[in-house]
């Protein structure tokens, strides 16, 4: 009889593209469909953290059969369609595989899929995983049901390293299952972080950053599973960076940056080195160094250049002209504002990086409020935050609080509290939800302006009720 799982002696078959998933998906972009993707987990419930690079190893299928949660999600979006319809393998036929004689691990980068990502020259590290799926699929949610929670000894084989480096044993030479490990602590942190800000993340996260470094000096046993650790750990240095930057901690995000800088020059990571500099021109424009935003935002647009996302480079001039703005120059921000419209007309493409999610419309639109703040227009300021939060995707419950929150100050300090109260009323809804020092510390500007006018309708309320909040830690 055929058997249904796939044994040791079996030659590996190269993954065959989904072309039905292909299809379905149409002419939205990989990053709009995975946008999809999400709103459809909320719609019942799910919570899955679907990006572009899942969507692209779906249709080159390196994803045979989903896990349960994303298998829900995609029989919701196409009621009526079985798994096979959506050119998937059975479940039945690939349970198992990861329980090979041959002692390879499974791949990490998306441990709760059902599909081999073996390194072959790399088969004597050992690691134990869960041999079933529906296991895995507890595990995920309960970490990222966990709140602020990001737990090293859920990341598989990263946290295996981590238990030897705490150890002082050696660490063994990374395969792809490390590999993908690191890269999916990366989106996991992202989207903790898109769902709840940064505070209460950003300690926990140190441990993975730390693993991840101690891969890269252990070394891979491949170059093209080097080069992911690299990226990898870049990346992941620049998400920790970015968790100390919104909780206030400029010093430790300006050295977590420079690392993932570090990290990029060493490995001639293009891609890497644009995301360093993009994040250290916002965190320079955050820390009172204008000049130094600008040049920082000019360097990561050089790096970018040839990367041929457009949307990259939309974002890019926005950080530049945010330094404009912080060096008073009316000129340098506008011609930058101008850029980074029409590279952003020219639409989403292949070439987008996968950590630009966040960017859309919404976040255009609130870059530009803060650069109009920046130069004292209030109300121009405000059109731009008040689109802002129309047009923000609820997934992204921090970017919707700072929007609002921008939106309450724009209005205070252009003389409109009753309007200003009500957006800071919208904003005070979403901190049960998000926890980002950014958020408190222009909530309490704009307190301060709202103050002299508490006899005007709603503000008292507002006052009142902010003055409850619980002080940060």
């Amino acid at each position: 009889m055929a058997s249904s799982t796939v044994t040791s002696a079996q030659p590996d078959r190269p993954p065959r593209p989904n072309l039905a998933f292909r299809r379905l998906r149409g002419k939205r972009s990989p990053a709009e469909f995975a946008a999809a993707v999400r709103r459809a987990a909320r719609e019942i419930g799910e919570r899955v953290s679907c990006d572009a690079r899942y969507v692209g190893r779906v249709e080159a299928g390196e994803i045979r059969c989903p896990n349960y949660a994303y298998e829900r999600v995609f029989l919701h979006m196409f009621p009526g369609r079985t798994l096979t319809d959506l050119g998937f393998a059975p479940r039945s036929s690939v349970r198992g595989r990861q329980a090979r004689t041959t002692g390879e691990s499974r791949g990490a980068g998306e441990p709760y899929e059902t599909y081999d990502t073996r390194d072959t020259h790399n088969t004597h590290d050992l690691y134990e995983t869960h041999d079933n799926n529906e296991e895995s699929d507890v595990l995920r949610r309960a970490f990222m049901t966990s709140g602020a929670t990001v737990a090293a000894a859920s990341l598989g084989p990263l946290a295996l390293a981590l238990d030897a480096a705490a150890a002082g044993r050696p660490t063994r030479r990374a395969g792809t299952g490390e590999a993908g490990a690191l890269e999916e602590a990366v989106r996991r942190i992202r989207l903790l972080d898109d769902r709840h800000g940064a505070d209460g993340l950003y300690r926990r996260a140190a441990a993975p950053l730390r693993t991840a470094y101690a891969l890269l000096d252990a070394g891979a046993s491949r170059q093209a599973t080097a080069d992911r650790l690299y990226t990898g750990a870049g990346e992941l240095a620049i998400s920790v960076g970015w968790l100390a930057h919104d909780s206030g901690r400029f010093d430790d995000a300006r050295s977590h940056y420079a690392e993932a800088l570090a990290t990029a020059r060493m490995n001639a990571d293009a891609g890497l080195e644009a995301h360093a500099f993009c994040n250290m021109a916002f965190l320079a424009r955050d820390a009172g160094r204008p000049r130094e935003a600008v040049r920082a935002a000019q360097a990561a647009q050089h790096a970018a250049r040839p990367l041929g996302s457009a949307r990259l480079m939309s974002l890019l001039a926005l950080r530049e002209a945010g330094g404009w703005a912080g060096l008073a120059d009316r000129v340098g921000c506008e011609q930058a504002l101008v850029r980074a419209q029409t590279f952003f007309e020219r639409g989403a493409a292949e070439a987008d990086p996968e950590w630009m999610s966040f960017y859309g419309e919404a976040e255009l639109e609130g870059l530009e409020a803060q650069c109009w703040s920046t130069l004292g227009d209030w109300p121009r300021a405000a059109r731009h935050a008040r689109r802002a939060a129309d047009l923000q995707d609820p997934h992204f419950t921090r970017n919707l609080a700072l929007y609002s929150a921008e939106l309450a100050d724009d209005l205070a300090r252009g003389g409109r509290p009753d309007e200003a109260a009500g957006a800071g009323m919208r904003c005070l809804d979403l901190l049960g939800e998000v926890q980002s020092s950014r958020v408190h510390t222009m909530l309490a500007g704009t307190t301060r302006v709202l103050l002299p006018h508490r006899r005007a309708s709603g503000v008292s309320a507002f006052l009142d009720r902010h003055g409850a909040l619980p002080r940060p830690a």
